[in-house]
């Protein structure tokens, strides 16, 4: 039986993971050497391709399951190399009988070609059915087969936690610079309106024409609401706050950060949509640059 000390314990801790990782185990037991190695990258859902030996073929679908209870998305490439071990060296067991049949078969041929070329024992022995293969003890194969399918999926758990972890730093640092754009156009947005209005209502002058006051103000309140941005960033706000809450949880997250990607950036393209002042606009691009950066970053969460 194999028994394996994973590289990387898992711990039990909230841990964003990534799609992208790689493994490779390698164990030999009295039945032979073995290789196995993993590869995943991001995808939309859990795509399971396996390369296994044609007499372990048997094994495909409990191995399936094993991956499907570990991983939730990604595509995943699984190979496993087998090499017989000293029990099945020693001598070739033969089948004389058919060796003879192509023996007997071989002269029959013969009797109608001209100069007819030798065959050699060593053309014989690779004719099939010539060796007798030995019985396969698949449970025990399939003990060593699951033990190192187990380890080498928790090495890869483990690379995936740790980029993973990397990956949510990265948009942690993103929450935190738009927290800081946020904070700078919600103090400026007072001056920016007080601005705007002054500046309308002294081109409406420097054009000499007769205002009604009444009406100027209500145009300019009119105004204002539609150049109001103050939802826009109370939402932002929030949008960021759910990012940080969600990146905390222990299960797969990727698609419920992708979805808050998208309400980020419809926020940024309305704040762009009413921008009145450069401040405001540069503020946009500033954040749609960061929701970006974060989206393709989320892509590749699991």
């Amino acid at each position: 039986m194999l028994v394996f000390t994973p590289l990387n314990p898992l711990q039990e801790k909230n841990m964003i993971r990534s799609m992208t990782a790689f493994s490779r185990q390698e164990a030999s037991t009295e039945r032979g050497d073995w290789v196995m190695e993993i590869r995943s990258v991001n995808h939309r859902y859990l795509d399971v391709f396996l390369r296994l030996p044609e007499e372990l073929r048997s094994l495909e679908t409990r191995m399936r399951e094993q991956v499907a209870n570990t991983l939730s998305r990604g595509k995943v490439e699984c190979s496993l190399r087998f090499q017989p071990g000293s029990e099945t060296e020693g001598e070739l067991p033969l089948n004389e009988e058919r060796v003879q049949q192509i023996a007997h078969a071989s002269r029959h041929i013969d009797s109608f070609i001209y100069n007819p070329a030798p065959i050699s024992s060593l053309d014989v022995l690779k004719m099939p059915g010539v060796i007798q293969s030995k019985a396969l003890d698949l449970p025990a194969l399939t003990e060593d087969v699951i033990a190192l399918l187990t380890s080498a999926l928790d090495d890869l758990l483990a690379t995936r936690e740790r980029e993973g972890e990397k990956l949510a730093e990265l948009i942690l640092s993103r929450c935190d610079a738009m927290d800081k754009i946020i904070t700078e156009v919600n103090l400026r947005m007072p001056e920016i309106l007080s601005e705007w209005q002054d500046r309308l209502i002294k081109r409406l002058k420097d054009a000499e024409l007769e205002l009604d006051k009444e009406r100027l103000e209500q145009e300019v309140v009119l105004l204002a609401n539609k150049t109001d941005v103050a939802e826009e960033m109370d939402r932002l706000a929030m949008h960021l706050k759910e990012v940080r809450r969600v990146l905390k949880e222990d299960k797969p997250v990727g698609r419920r950060l992708d979805f808050l990607m998208q309400e980020l950036n419809r926020e940024a393209n309305t704040l762009a949509s009413k921008s009145i002042h450069t401040d405001s606009t540069g503020a946009s691009v500033d954040l749609k640059v960061m929701i970006e950066q974060m989206r393709e970053q989320i892509q590749n969460i699991e």
